[in-house]
C-alpha cells in the first residue's frame, strides 16, 4: 500500500493498481459482463473493489441490483425473488446501513425498497 496515494484494487486482479477511476469504471463493466452476461442478467457473485485513499474512512459499500417485477433479456422468470433474496442477505445484519434509492416520480409510501428496509 502506497502512503498517501489514491488507487483501487480489485479482488479478481489483486496485483493491479488502478489510479484512473475511469479505468475502474471500465473494469467494473467488463467484470459485470463476464459474471452476469450482457443481457440484463444478475449474479450474487460480488465484484470486490478496495479503494485506498488518505481522504476516506474504511467502509464496505455493496451496490445491489435494483428491485424488479418483470424479467427482461436473459433474466429468469423468478428474477424478482432472486433479487429480493440477495438484498435480504445483505441488509439483515444488524450493522447494515441501508440506503434505499427510490425514483422521484413514485409514491414513497409504495416504494419496494423502503418496504423491504422496514422488514428488517
Amino acid at each position: 500500500r502506497q502512503e498517501g496515494a489514491e488507487y483501487g484494487v480489485f479482488l479478481h486482479k489483486p496485483d493491479q493498481q488502478y489510479t484512473d477511476f475511469q479505468q475502474i469504471k471500465r473494469e467494473i463493466s467488463i467484470e459485470t459482463e463476464r459474471v452476469s452476461g450482457t443481457n440484463k442478467n444478475v449474479s450474487a457473485q460480488p465484484i470486490n473493489l478496495k479503494v485506498f485513499s488518505p481522504k476516506v474512512v474504511d467502509l464496505t459499500l455493496v451496490d445491489l441490483p435494483g428491485l424488479t417485477k418483470v424479467a427482461v433479456g436473459d433474466q429468469p422468470q423468478d428474477i424478482d425473488a432472486q433479487i429480493r433474496n440477495m438484498v435480504m442477505n445483505y441488509i439483515r445484519p444488524r450493522n447494515a446501513l441501508i440506503l434505499a434509492v427510490t425514483s422521484g416520480n413514485i409514491d414513497v409510501a409504495t416504494s419496494d425498497a423502503l418496504q423491504i428496509a422496514r422488514e428488517v
